[in-house]
């Protein structure tokens, strides 16, 4: 069987389609870079006392607006870097019985490992300022995710902290939970360019409420 021969033309026509698709993929990640930047310059301005204020009233905005059910298991997350804290509302969900799973790291190109959280199980320290259950705890698909970010738009796009880690995450999942950003109103931004691997959020939650987006495909 003889090799197929590329034409210069078709092969220097490929070429410029890949340099050109590089080059879009470059400058995305470059913009990102600076809306990293500027979020996180908007979270840091605020002030601990607010942060923790706002925190309560994101918890009392989740369990007032957001519907799930008894049997669901909820992802969380433990605050690092200013973020809007999920524990009052991981720790009302364990008091009531529901299920409650922390992201665990176990690699740079890898997933995070969903451990369940329960009730009185110590916590120990899991990289990047976080805490997780042992190594022993049980694993178990979420149906629903309540994630830290950098920054959200209108459209539902979540700018994380570029690590890939969530991305890997749900692309790992066969089913399809609800995601839901946790964030101060001062984190949303103008607009945030969407790539294919960026899977919308279904909502956002700030201090001023609950921001539900159009549902995803």
């Amino acid at each position: 069987m003889s090799a197929e021969v590329v034409p210069a033309s078709d092969q220097k026509a490929e070429d410029k389609t890949g340099a050109a698709a590089r080059m879009g993929s470059d400058g995305i990640e470059a913009e990102k870079a600076g809306l990293r930047i500027a979020a996180h310059a908007r979270r840091e301005a605020l002030s601990d006392d607010f942060r923790a204020q706002a925190s309560k009233s994101i918890a009392f905005h989740f369990f007032d607006k957001v519907a799930f059910a008894p049997e669901d298991a909820i992802a969380g997350y433990w605050r690092i870097r200013n973020e809007a804290d999920c524990q009052p509302i991981l720790v009302k969900l364990m008091d009531s019985g529901q299920t409650v799973l922390l992201p665990v790291v176990t690699g740079a190109n890898e997933p995070l490992e969903l451990r369940v959280w329960a009730p009185d199980a110590p916590l120990y320290e899991a990289g990047f300022g976080t805490l997780a259950p042992a190594d022993s705890a049980p694993r178990r698909a979420p149906d629903l995710i309540l994630m830290p970010l950098l920054g959200f738009d209108a459209t539902g796009t979540r700018l994380g902290y570029g690590g890939g880690y969530y991305d890997r995450t749900l692309a790992s999942l066969t089913n399809k939970p609800m995601l839901i950003g946790l964030a101060f109103a001062a984190q949303r931004l103008e607009a945030i360019p969407r790539e294919p691997h960026d899977v919308p959020l279904d909502a956002v939650i700030t201090e001023q409420g609950v921001q539900f987006f159009e549902a995803r495909a």
